[in-house]
């Protein structure tokens, strides 16, 4: 049995985002059911998750890899913009920088595989992006959850600011959590 130790993240790469849009679908459904209804769930992965592939280009976008079956298994942002959560797909315009001494950087796109979960990859995960965050001067953090994860993110030092409701095509909506962390 493999532990969370066994897992190396590193920083994702565009060849990654094949692996990144497959894995997507497969967390929502996975570890979402139960919170959401099969069409939010349908519909959220059409317009409002999927890959962010600024995230990648800035350098912040993390994937973990099973070592033994070279699956990606997890992965996770933080981000010095502005879009709080959401893929390319969500995105009208630029993503404006954030002011490292007035804004919260933002921790974004986390999404690990149902057949990993419950091993500390998202757990692991925060942490590299809090530690990148706090070292690029950001003094808080800022992230919008969906409904399974608060958990983690409470136990992680992170409040809730606000319930959010994603409008979507149709009637769905996609509740989300605004969440907030200070950094020490």
């Amino acid at each position: 049995i493999q532990t969370p130790m066994t897992f190396k993240p590193r920083l994702a790469t565009p060849a990654d985002l094949p692996a990144i849009r497959a894995l997507i679908p497969l967390s929502v459904r996975g570890l979402n059911a139960g919170h959401y209804s099969a069409a939010q769930l349908d519909v959220s992965l059409e317009h409002v998750f999927g890959a962010d592939t600024q995230l990648i280009r800035d350098g912040t976008y993390s994937v973990v890899e099973d070592q033994a079956g070279g699956l990606l298994i997890a992965c996770g942002a933080w981000s010095r913009r502005r879009t709080l959560y959401g893929g390319d797909q969500l995105k009208s315009s630029a993503d404006a920088l954030l002011d490292p001494a007035a804004e919260p950087a933002r921790i974004r796109a986390f999404f690990v595989h149902p057949g990993f979960a419950r091993r500390g990859l998202g757990r692991r995960l925060l942490d590299i992006c809090t530690l990148a965050a706090h070292a690029a001067g950001f003094r808080a953090l800022e992230l919008g959850s969906t409904l399974p994860g608060v958990a983690l993110y409470q136990a992680c030092g992170f409040r809730v600011l606000q319930r959010i409701e994603q409008p979507m095509p149709g009637v769905l909506a996609l509740p989300l959590v605004r969440m907030r962390r200070e950094l020490g």
